[in-house]
């Protein structure tokens, strides 16, 4: 491997599709749930993916599903959602809807994290 130069701006096509947005908002979910079964997991995934998947008009970038089971980390089996987003009331709103006749949720709880790009350098390696 060579040595490599490090530049504060792109200077080509590659290193533009790599520029990372200024802003990052994280976006957890959590549904806390009354009982685990079989289906909880296939029914979570399907109201998720009817939501997001298939939503139109918001800017979102999913990045991790599961659930966590009872004893894991806490007495209540959660099913947790991380999304990266820039349009938080409307995330909020569809995840509401989508889950506000779902019998198996207690509450949903949502935690918001918001990150600024202090820095951003590029370079590239001879291989």
């Amino acid at each position: 491997m060579s040595n490599s130069n490090i530049i504060e701006n792109p200077n080509n096509e590659e290193q533009e599709k790599l520029v990372q947005s200024q802003f990052n908002i994280n976006v957890a979910f959590y549904v806390h749930l009354k009982a685990y079964n079989n289906s909880v997991r296939e029914e979570l995934e399907k109201r998720l993916s009817e939501v997001f998947f298939f939503t139109r008009g918001v800017d979102w970038k999913f990045d991790s599903f599961g659930i966590e089971k009872t004893g894991s980390r806490g007495t209540e089996v959660l099913g947790y959602f991380i999304f990266r987003a820039v349009e938080l009331e409307k995330l909020q709103k569809l995840f509401v809807e989508e889950f506000k006749d779902y019998d198996n949720a207690i509450k949903i709880t949502c935690s918001v994290a918001k990150y600024e790009k202090v820095e951003e350098l590029f370079f590239e390696l001879e291989i």
